[in-house]
């Protein structure tokens, strides 16, 4: 089992669609995934079509049993029908949450307590992806903690590169933490630019920054689409509600990407 971050202390960078589309696509691609909507706003929850509720909230502070806090999200609603048939032992599934989760890192003590949640389905699920809030906390601490690798998505603007720089100085914080533990360093697999436009000076400006800071870590730039946000509203995924579309060849770059990187040793 893997367990996957989308990081980036600045809002509005796409890391819920971005963690969406990764649980979605890995699981369409055979893969048994769990998504934790570790965001008070609850975005991701209304994403794949379910209500708010505090699963996570209930998991970590009240230490429900997982089958009471997992929804088995149905493939119709994030793939076509050809590739629900075709998924073999691939599922989806979601760990909501609602406002509640704001108040998660008042009642918890032990950092390591979301690591010791999930490592319970360590034989049930292939991979499991965060999608964080942008306020970091003690919940974001425990989160780092349970985390083999992080994706961070980011906006090719001044405020999200500040952002991306604070997350990475928290990851750099819980390395020495982690392999004291003995449970390895946290990869960087990628940085995503995110509502990518081309041609314009700043956003090309940026996006060369970027890869001369951090070469073939910066993945291919998402470009903005109308699609991302016809999703979001059909509560859907590109994948089924744009299936041929050039959105959905962006968000296949994508999956196809993490999926090499949790093979990488």
């Amino acid at each position: 089992m893997k367990v996957i971050s989308l990081l980036n202390e600045k809002g509005g960078v796409g890391k819920t669609t971005l963690s969406v589309h990764a649980a979605a696509g890995l699981a369409i691609k055979g893969y048994r995934v769990l998504l934790i909507d570790a965001d008070a706003q609850g975005h991701a929850t209304i994403a794949l079509g379910r209500r708010k509720e505090p699963g996570f909230y209930d998991l970590i502070v009240r230490d429900a049993p997982f089958d009471e806090v997992l929804r088995r999200i149905p493939p119709q609603r994030y793939a076509t029908e050809q590739q629900a048939n075709n998924m073999g032992k691939g599922d989806l599934y979601l760990v909501p949450s609602n406002v509640e989760t704001r108040s998660i890192s008042q009642n918890i003590s032990d950092a390591f307590a979301v690591l010791k949640r999930v490592m319970q389905l360590r034989e049930a699920i292939d991979v499991v992806i965060f999608d964080t809030s942008p306020t970091p906390s003690l919940t974001h601490a425990s989160i780092y903690m349970a985390t083999d690798a992080i994706v961070m998505p980011t906006k090719l603007e001044a405020w999200s590169f500040d952002g991306l720089r604070e997350s990475m100085a928290h990851k750099d914080q819980f390395q020495p933490i982690r392999e004291q533990y003995q449970l390895g360093s946290i990869k960087l697999f990628g940085i995503v630019p995110t509502l990518y436009r081309r041609g314009t000076l700043e956003q090309e400006t940026n996006l060369e920054v970027l890869r001369k800071r951090f070469g073939e870590r910066v993945w291919s730039p998402i470009p903005m689409r109308t699609i991302w946000s016809e999703a979001a509203t059909a509560k859907r995924t590109v994948f089924a509600l744009a299936p041929g579309s050039k959105t959905e060849a962006d968000a296949w770059r994508y999956v196809n990407k993490m999926e090499e990187a949790l093979n990488v040793p």
